[in-house]
């Protein structure tokens, strides 16, 4: 970030804010959804311990159009500063995982 802009600096905060929140919001629905083979851990475990995950505060659909909101918000930041390179796919990847 050496010679970063203040614009620059915002937008990936603001990237990297809604980033980890839409990885947050699909590892908590893959917890419901996913197999513990993939995951490369068990399946359900989140549920079974209480955890308020979003699924379990906003049900599954709900989840996922937080998670693709989250994923526009962090795309945007990008656009607003005019940064490219790799960072959008990296939203891409995190959104459509499965593991």
């Amino acid at each position: 970030m050496a010679g970063a802009s203040a614009t620059e600096r915002s937008a990936i905060e603001a990237y990297g804010e809604a980033l980890g929140l839409a990885f947050q919001i699909v590892d908590d629905i893959l917890d419901v959804e996913g197999e513990s083979a993939s995951l490369g851990k068990t399946a359900g475990k989140d549920a079974a311990a209480g955890k308020p995950t979003y699924p379990a505060l906003f049900g599954l659909e709900e989840s996922r159009r937080l998670a693709a909101e989250c994923a526009d918000r962090a795309r945007a930041a990008l656009t607003l500063a005019a940064l490219e390179g790799q960072l959008p796919a990296i939203v891409d990847w995190v959104v459509a995982r499965n593991s």
